[in-house]
């Protein structure tokens, strides 16, 4: 029963949700049937979990935590792991979605948890997943971190000093292996993301504001069609904006300028699908290169993202 129900939850339920990202990025599904569908398919969790709740007896592993990181919506990936954990004899106190930092650890503490798995699909959490992962260290926690936000094979995780479990059955695999660090100090992001000393990464995101109202103004500018625009498509391309500078500050504190192009190829993808060229994204990269002009690791990271968009000069 518990081989079966695992079988359920990784082979079946998992890749149906995958498939219904993509369906959607293609714009082959609107957002209404992509959360009836995410719905449909956490009924279906429920039901494995009934069923072999039964089945589950015996020696308990031990206890883990499984959460969101604060601000991440996208639950069913860490509900997937949890139940999979459950199946392999682990209790698992499951969170769910946007748990705040210092209620993780405090949870944690109390339920005296061997572990905190946490799941992320969203990069622009970064920042605050890097809070919870040296919070829950700081309290003597190992740390296993999930999900696409902590980019490919996990090098954001990594770079944050956190384990990376790639899957369930991974997850499980080092569960096995965690031992307790010990309390110590929290550490400062600077320690683990020295370029952070530039304050580049601070300056975008405390002029957040600024930078998004400045751009919209540049856009209209350069492309008059804009100014006929209804109330929806406007607050679509405030929208556009406010996620591009958002990517931008996400890339400045990982120093890493393919999160920023991955999502630049992400959104030209996205717009593409929905008849929208790709290139209506360069008057944005635009704006921002003469506004973050003086800032090097800005330019090369607006200046990356340009390039790809820009299309080859004809022969």
């Amino acid at each position: 029963m518990r081989a079966a129900g695992e079988r359920v939850l990784l082979e079946l339920i998992a890749p149906a949700q995958e498939r219904m990202g993509r369906a959607w990025a293609a714009n082959d599904m609107t957002v209404a049937q992509e959360h009836a569908a995410t719905a449909i398919s956490e009924r279906c969790v429920a039901a494995v979990a009934d069923a072999t709740a039964p089945a589950v007896t015996g020696t308990c592993v031990g206890r883990v935590l499984v959460s969101c990181v604060d601000g991440e919506w996208h639950s069913l990936p860490a509900r997937l792991v949890s139940e999979v954990l459950r199946l392999r004899g682990w209790r698992v106190d499951y969170l769910g979605a946007q748990v705040p930092t210092e209620h993780l650890v405090a949870h944690a503490r109390r339920t005296r948890a061997q572990a905190v798995l946490l799941s992320s699909s969203i990069p622009t959490l970064l920042p605050g997943a890097h809070n919870a992962i040296s919070s829950c260290q700081g309290a003597g926690l190992p740390v296993l971190a999930g999900g696409a936000a902590f980019g490919p094979q996990g090098r954001y995780a990594r770079l944050m000093r956190a384990e990376w479990a790639k899957d369930a059955p991974d997850a499980a695999a080092l569960l096995g292996r965690l031992t307790p660090s010990g309390t110590h100090a929290t550490r400062l992001p600077d320690l683990d993301l020295p370029h952070l000393g530039d304050q580049e990464y601070t300056m975008v995101r405390r002029t957040k504001l600024q930078l998004v109202k400045q751009t919209l103004a540049d856009v209209e500018e350069r492309s008059p069609e804009t100014r006929e625009y209804s109330q929806y498509q406007m607050e679509r391309t405030v929208e556009d904006i406010d996620f591009i500078v958002s990517y931008l500050a996400t890339a400045l504190y990982v120093d890493d300028p393919d999160l920023f192009t991955r999502f630049i190829t992400w959104t030209a993808d996205i717009l593409a699908a929905r008849g929208v060229p790709p290139r209506c994204l360069l008057p944005a990269l635009d704006s921002l290169l003469n506004q973050l002009k003086d800032f090097p690791r800005t330019v090369g990271i607006l200046t990356a993202a340009h390039t790809l968009l820009t299309p080859p000069p004809a022969p």
